[in-house]
């Protein structure tokens, strides 16, 4: 079928770079931006090019005979005329030349793609029966991947990076000791990791009831605090905006978590309470709670977070598993689409420059062991999970499986609990152990040294 002969495209042009390569192979290594068969706009040049690839592939020469060859192996020859290659030569202006052939090819082709995105925007808009949500999603994701494919990464000579680094490593000997990236709130953390790295994937898992939830809102008290001038976006899955605000109250205020859901407030809770409300009020914490989000929708949103407020210093999410993959149709093979899905975290934290906490669950595998100390074995649908991942960490909490004779048989009427974040991976630092105390009444966690002068 002819392509619309309307749309953007220059068939000097393509003509030019197919026949700068027949010329001369070696300039498929030039410094410009790869081209695709699909950026060529005649079905002709098309199968030429892609012959080109498929010699060079393969470690063959490039000229007119070997492409002839190609093309009949891929039988192909009924689309192409043997003499349109001697045509194409003839046509080439010159090899000089040959990066502007490409960038027109590039720009036209890009242009093209432009207007199927705009046309599918249009084809979504009119559809009722897709949600405006998914609509501005699918549009926004889609500019993106045209813009992402303009671009090219170049490789960086060593004398260009080095002084990156060596004003770096000034900067951390100035401030021996202290935190060098965002600052978790907590000194036994902090200590071991020297705050979360502005490109770092962080998973933080534990089995359902152990505090992960009221560890990252914890966190993200911190963070956000009117006093740090840091932007944390929280998306929650599994609980309302509400709800976690509600949390991050008890938290603040130490007001007791079952008053906010059932009252019986006295003169001191309304007091502690109205703090806590003024002091969230000036933090800079937005919360999204979409149920079922996808991992694109996720990562346009932290885009226009970030442009809206000129700057995102830290992404967590409640909880990984619950994220849908990318397409819209459900994945038959789960395991694959968590393993897109912690792929496309770690690019994000990279993409945006904010370290990145995805909760996690754990398979009930932990259970069934004497030490039920989390392993990495243990993430659940872990895909590429750890490999991704930056910092892989556990929640655990002893008194949540092991109560001597005469304690409560509910461990949650324990107002608090020693808790150990296990450091399982650490991909710049330590492993290790770092020692909290969870309480539950307040859902707040604590540095073990600070528990005694904050509670």
């Amino acid at each position: 079928m002819q392509p619309n002969q309307q749309l953007p495209h220059d068939l000097q042009a393509e003509m030019s770079v197919l026949g700068a390569l027949l010329m001369n192979e070696q300039l498929l290594y030039s410094d410009v931006v790869p081209l695709e068969p699909d950026d060529f706009f005649d079905q002709r040049f098309k199968e030429i090019y892609s012959a080109i690839l498929k010699l060079n592939e393969n470690n063959k020469p490039i000229d007119t005979t070997t492409v002839v060859d190609q093309l009949q192996e891929d039988q192909k020859l009924q689309f192409v005329e043997p003499k349109l290659l001697i045509d194409i030569m003839d046509a080439t202006p010159t090899l000089r030349n040959y990066p502007d052939y490409v960038a027109i090819v590039k720009e036209h082709s890009t242009r093209r793609t432009l207007i199927d995105t705009a046309e599918m925007i249009i084809e979504n808009s009119k559809n009722a029966s897709v949600e405006l949500e998914d609509v501005l999603t699918d549009a926004e994701s889609s500019v993106m991947r045209v813009s992402q494919a303009t671009s090219k990464n170049d490789f960086r000579r060593m004398d260009t990076i080095l002084p990156e680094l060596y004003q770096h490593a000034e900067e951390i000997n100035k401030t021996k000791g202290e935190v060098t990236g965002i600052p978790s709130g907590y000194r036994a953390i902090d200590s071991m990791t020297s705050g979360f790295g502005r490109n770092d994937l962080i998973i933080l898992a534990a089995r359902p009831s152990m505090g992960k939830t009221a560890f990252a809102l914890n966190i993200a008290e911190h963070v956000g605090s009117s006093d740090q001038n840091y932007n944390v976006a929280v998306f929650s899955l599994e609980m309302g905006a509400e709800q976690l605000v509600s949390r991050m109250i008890a938290s603040k205020g130490n007001i007791d978590a079952s008053k906010l859901r059932a009252g019986g407030f006295d003169r001191d809770d309304w007091a502690k309470f109205q703090m806590a409300i003024r002091e969230l009020s000036r933090s800079r914490i937005f919360i999204d709670d979409t149920p079922g989000i996808r991992i694109n929708e996720i990562r346009s949103k932290c885009v226009r977070l970030k442009q809206q407020e000129k700057h995102l210093d830290m992404i967590i999410i409640d909880y990984l598993q619950l994220i849908q993959g990318s397409s819209t149709r459900r994945s038959e093979n789960r395991q694959q689409e968590v393993s897109e899905i912690s792929r496309m975290l770690k690019g994000l934290a990279r993409e945006i420059g904010a370290p990145v906490i995805a909760l996690s669950q754990l398979s009930r595998g932990v259970e069934s062991r004497q030490d039920k100390r989390p392993m990495m074995s243990d993430l659940r649908e872990s895909g590429s999970i750890e490999q991704d991942a930056d910092i892989v960490s556990f929640l655990y909490r002893d008194d949540y499986y092991n109560r001597g004779e005469g304690e409560e048989s509910d461990v949650s009427q324990l107002d608090t609990s020693e808790v150990e974040l296990l450091i399982a991976k650490h991909r710049n630092g330590p492993t290790g152990t770092a020692k909290l105390i969870f309480n539950k009444k307040y859902s707040k966690f604590l540095d073990q040294e600070n528990f005694d002068r904050e509670i």
